[in-house]
């Protein structure tokens, strides 16, 4: 089984990129987020036409997750917002404002989480969850301690409903960059969201609860990115964070065979999201497809080293 993840910056905007990326990848469950719809506009048959079922949890112009499962495989127990009720209407027309002051991540589509059966595959069912992480914007912020909130509220849902003993894969755009491996420069981003001591704990209680992060346990170099920023080249320089992850629990662990984040799928045309899909194979290497990781670092590093010196006579 091949699973996915990927923040898409707009399901609406990046539809086009997305159906590519299915044909090239050939994923059987991709989680989804930032689709920045809602649930009346979320293009199920967009997916149906590519081979998939969508279960789709939105608001309208912003945040939103969704999980794409590939047709035949079994969707059931869909869980959105930790079971909470209903979120917000954000869509054309609502009178929806966000201050610093009455900011409620719980009040935003940011979960959803479904359980899907590979009929007669190894393991049996798995539960999916499709996450999509606060930004918290600015440290010690009211952004940020709503954003601490989100990371309670995901973790008690674990201990409460969840045991670290089933097959669970928890999915998404975290907004975390777990270690200074995880950015292009510890120095550079210092003091910031995304690498602050409180949030990494939130990330640390996650893995303490049960969950593995499944990208490590195939890959340990740094300077692997999820995601950069559209502004200054930094795709092209490599400044960038992971901070999209795919945490499985044990009786996953043990079956996670390779991991990938697809530089390729970050760059365009059409334009692309300013995140990369993160893919983890289970059991056996899906089709294969090829990141180019080792030779966009090495023309970085040569595109960075000074020019070499002559000396005439």
């Amino acid at each position: 089984m091949r699973i996915a993840t990927w923040n898409v910056n707009s399901l609406k905007a990046r539809q086009e990129k997305v159906d590519g990326w299915l044909e090239r990848a050939a994923p059987d469950v991709l989680l989804l987020q930032e689709t920045k719809l809602g649930d009346d506009d979320a293009p199920v048959m967009a997916f149906a036409m590519a081979g998939y079922d969508l279960v789709h949890h939105g608001e309208g112009r912003w945040n939103g997750v969704a999980i794409a499962v590939r047709q035949g495989l079994g969707v059931a127990d869909v869980v959105t917002n930790f079971g909470d009720g209903p979120v917000r209407d954000s869509g054309p027309g609502a009178a929806v404002t966000v201050s610093e002051e009455d900011f409620d991540p719980s009040d935003e589509a940011r979960m959803a989480s479904a359980i899907v059966d590979p009929a007669g595959a190894a393991g049996g069912p798995i539960r999916f969850v499709s996450l999509y992480g606060p930004n918290g914007r600015v440290v010690g912020s009211p952004f940020f301690a709503g954003k601490l909130r989100w990371y309670e509220r995901l973790e008690r849902w674990l201990r409460d409903e969840r045991s670290p003993d089933e097959p669970l894969v928890l999915g998404g755009d975290f907004n975390i960059a777990p270690t200074d491996d995880d950015v292009w420069d510890p120095a550079a981003v210092h003091g910031g969201t995304h690498v602050s001591e409180p949030e990494r704990k939130a990330f640390r209680a996650l893995l303490d609860w049960g969950l593995v992060d499944a990208y490590r346990l195939r890959n340990a170099e740094p300077g692997r990115f999820t995601w950069w920023d559209y502004r200054a080249g930094n795709f092209h320089k490599n400044l960038g964070m992971r901070i999209d992850h795919l945490l499985v629990t044990r009786p996953l662990a043990e079956r996670v065979v390779w991991a990938e984040i697809d530089r390729e799928a970050r760059k365009g045309p059409p334009i692309p999201s300013d995140h990369a899909p993160l893919v983890v194979d289970l059991d056996a290497a899906g089709r294969p497809f090829e990141a180019d990781w080792t030779g966009a670092l090495a023309r970085i590093a040569a595109r960075s080293r000074p020019p070499s010196r002559t000396t005439s006579r």
